[in-house]
């Protein structure tokens, strides 16, 4: 069978990272890439990594003609833009991949959606941490007890780390707000995904409220806002976006009436070794946890040797330190489930349907975000039983993400 050929539109770190991945999956071939800063380095790199051609070009729809599924993995505030482009490009598409959020707010989202309806291509929703193994397996082995005890009532998700890599992850409007719209996006669809019966589709679990508080609790101080300033020229005075967010979803099973509870917590203030996904879950008479700081792999470099480290995240994600006793994982993409997730997508665009996760998902997914900004906002549960409530949230977009977060954050 032919290989499926990637193209793949933005050139920033997740592009990479997805790279990494692809290097464990047969059957994909990285055609080509655009972008809106020159991607010739990162596209010399994966020709030489055996992964394709991986034609540069100068625009979406000028590649998506040459390609059979577009990938998007460039800033959040592009996305529509890029759908139009392929829209008006006419080409014959056998997949389009997004990677998450869908979009900054429920009306782009619900446009994305629209425009893939309308090229007519099978979509995949890429939010990695559904296809993470440990996520898998610990379902699979569950999967007797949960059918004689009931499924799990409680499900618990955090993902923190130091801050992005780059300066429009920080900046609100361009994004879409702070840390909840960077991470919580994960953690939401991760419980979500926890508490579903074994055997029901992804969107069984109906959400029945959101209640969510954030805060500004490292990156709006002077000294840590002076470097923001500095480093990305992204000014916390003036645009603040939150660094912490939390929160609870409340589920309903339509087959059974049983009520469950999804919590999150993310922050961009975790300063300890690198990335830290924490996963747990709670049902009648068992549980599951997980987090992906532990490793049989240790290192340690002492102080003299610390100078001949030149990338700390060779170590991990996000990683803050280059010395001491580091924490170690072989295998990020696979750890975290990209690898996964692009041989989900590479089946079921082979068989001409849409991925186990789809843009359907993934709009539901910014409309649990945008309730929890709105909760956070107004200082009460959003309830998404209430039919205006649900129009509300179709217009609704977060003051951080209009860059009025000082209305709502206190540094």
């Amino acid at each position: 069978m032919e290989p499926l050929r990637y193209g793949i539109v933005g050139a920033g770190f997740v592009t990479g990272f997805h790279l990494r991945a692809l290097e464990q999956v047969r059957g994909i071939e990285v055609a080509g890439i655009t972008s809106r800063t020159p991607p010739h380095e990162l596209a010399a790199s994966a020709r030489d990594r055996g992964l394709g051609p991986c034609t540069v070009y100068d625009s979406v729809a000028e590649m998506a003609t040459e390609v059979d599924v577009v990938c998007i993995f460039n800033p959040n505030h592009v996305r529509v833009e890029v759908m139009e482009q392929l829209a008006g490009s006419g080409a014959q598409l056998r997949g389009l991949v997004c990677e998450k959020p869908l979009a900054r707010n429920l009306a782009e989202a619900k446009r994305v959606n629209d425009l893939a309806k309308q090229i007519g291509a099978p979509t995949a929703y890429f939010e990695n941490q559904i296809h993470m193994g440990l996520v898998q397996v610990a379902r699979t082995q569950l999967a007797d007890v949960a059918s004689a005890m009931g499924p799990l009532a409680l499900a618990r998700s955090n993902e923190e780390h130091a801050g992005p890599h780059n300066a429009w992850f920080w900046d609100p409007t361009l994004q879409g707000g702070g840390v909840l719209s960077d991470m919580g996006c994960h953690c939401l669809a991760v419980g979500w995904y926890l508490l579903t019966p074994a055997g029901k589709p992804p969107r069984h679990l109906e959400p029945v409220s959101v209640s969510a508080d954030i805060g500004l609790l490292k990156w709006g101080q002077p000294h840590w806002r002076q470097q923001l300033l500095d480093r990305y020229g992204v000014d916390y005075s003036k645009t603040p976006a939150e660094d912490f967010a939390t929160g609870i979803v409340t589920y309903r099973d339509p087959d059974t009436g049983q009520t469950s509870k999804a919590q999150f917590t993310v922050s961009w203030m975790y300063d300890k070794q690198g990335l830290r996904l924490l996963v747990d879950g709670i049902g009648p008479g068992y549980a599951l946890e997980a987090n992906t700081l532990r490793s049989p792999l240790e290192i340690f470099i002492g102080d003299e040797a610390a100078t001949a480290v030149a990338d700390a995240e060779l170590a991990l994600e996000k990683a803050t330190a280059s010395r001491g006793l580091l924490a170690i994982q072989p295998n990020e993409p696979d750890l975290y489930g990209y690898v996964d997730e692009h041989r989900d997508a590479l089946a079921a665009f082979q068989r001409g349907v849409s991925a186990f996760l789809d843009f359907d998902y993934g709009v539901e997914i910014v409309r649990l975000t945008m309730a929890a900004y709105r909760s956070a906002e107004e200082r009460r549960v959003i309830d998404l039983s209430d039919t205006a409530e649900l129009a509300a949230l179709d217009e609704y977009v977060p003051l951080i993400q209009q860059g009025r977060g000082a209305q709502v954050l206190t540094p």
